[in-house]
């Protein structure tokens, strides 16, 4: 959890008034929203005054690349500063960089946070519903919400190793969550904790349109669960992704699905064939060969925000 933000300007900038204004008040802002904000000048300090639990709880704005590079290999989580007086500067391995640091609101700060420390992000919540990143620990109750066949009729299911999955995920997290900002969630019922799901956006190749996907356990079902995740994630598309248009991709035969998208407002626009089973039974970081390749025939509807 995000407990300290620790802005450590390089020695080109330390006297310059402006920027230390800008930090002033973004310190300021911070500590309005409930994080200590902390300004030192000098990188030796703080890495005295962090030992290896607080460096876990602590994000490091800087301006310097050097610094970056030292606190970097210190195991700091660290976004780099650009601004009117350093666009030459290189933050070589920070995962981030911002710009105007006063305009940053305080979410991305935590959201950045979250991404150096592995921690889901929060997507959105309904009446019963959080919607939030999937963790390596969903994996172990996804097989439980697979493990009823009525599950996988319509839909592809999970690897057959466990650490297949993980794997998987973990890639995913890394290069779809951390590149795009956007994937297929996990649902957890506020009232337990309990996974009941997963839902959300995917992109699939040979298709313009970002897809929603949707998937709520058989002991769950019939309580209205998916039109109630599926609607906010709609409207989370629409309101903070921006996305002007949406398809959905389902199985002809699954008549409760397409009965639930025409509901959420989707309309029918023709029949695709779609590749199915792409990485086989194993996960190994790529697809199958096009000869195993297998295809079912789905119905293509789309939603016009």
């Amino acid at each position: 959890m995000l407990k300290t933000v620790i802005f450590l300007p390089g020695s080109k900038s330390r006297d310059d008034r402006e920027l230390g204004s800008v930090i002033r008040r973004t310190a300021a802002y911070l500590s309005d929203c409930g994080i200590k904000a902390v300004i030192s000048e000098d990188a030796q300090e703080v890495e005295s005054s962090f030992d290896q639990e607080k460096r876990k709880t602590a994000l490091v704005i800087t301006d310097s690349g050097e610094i970056t590079s030292r606190l970097l290999g210190e195991d700091f989580y660290v976004v780099g500063h650009r601004h009117d007086r350093n666009e030459s500067e290189e933050f070589e391995g920070a995962k981030y960089v911002f710009g105007d640091i006063d305009d940053i609101d305080f979410d991305s700060f935590v959201k950045v946070y979250q991404r150096y420390s592995g921690e889901p992000w929060e997507i959105l919540r309904t009446d019963r519903l959080l919607v939030r990143e999937t963790t390596l620990e969903d994996v172990d109750e996804f097989y439980r919400l697979y493990a009823d066949p009525s599950m996988t009729r319509f839909m592809e299911g999970l690897f057959d190793d466990p650490e297949d999955e993980k794997r998987y995920q973990r890639d995913y997290i890394e290069k779809v969550y951390g590149l795009m900002g956007f994937g297929v969630w996990t649902l957890e019922r506020l009232s337990d904790g309990a996974v009941i799901g997963r839902a959300g956006f995917s992109v699939r190749n040979g298709f313009d349109e970002v897809e929603l996907g949707f998937l709520v356990g058989k002991e769950y079902q019939r309580q209205g669960y998916a039109t109630e995740a599926c609607r906010a994630i709609l409207d989370y598309g629409r309101d903070i992704l921006g996305f002007d248009k949406v398809q959905t991709l389902v199985k002809e035969e699954n008549v409760v699905s397409i009965h639930l998208c025409e509901r959420l407002g989707f309309k029918k626009v023709g029949d695709v064939d779609v590749e199915e089973n792409i990485y086989g039974k194993e996960y190994k970081g790529k697809k199958v060969a096009l000869s195993s390749a297998s295809y079912g025939r789905y119905v293509r509807m789309t939603r016009v925000f």
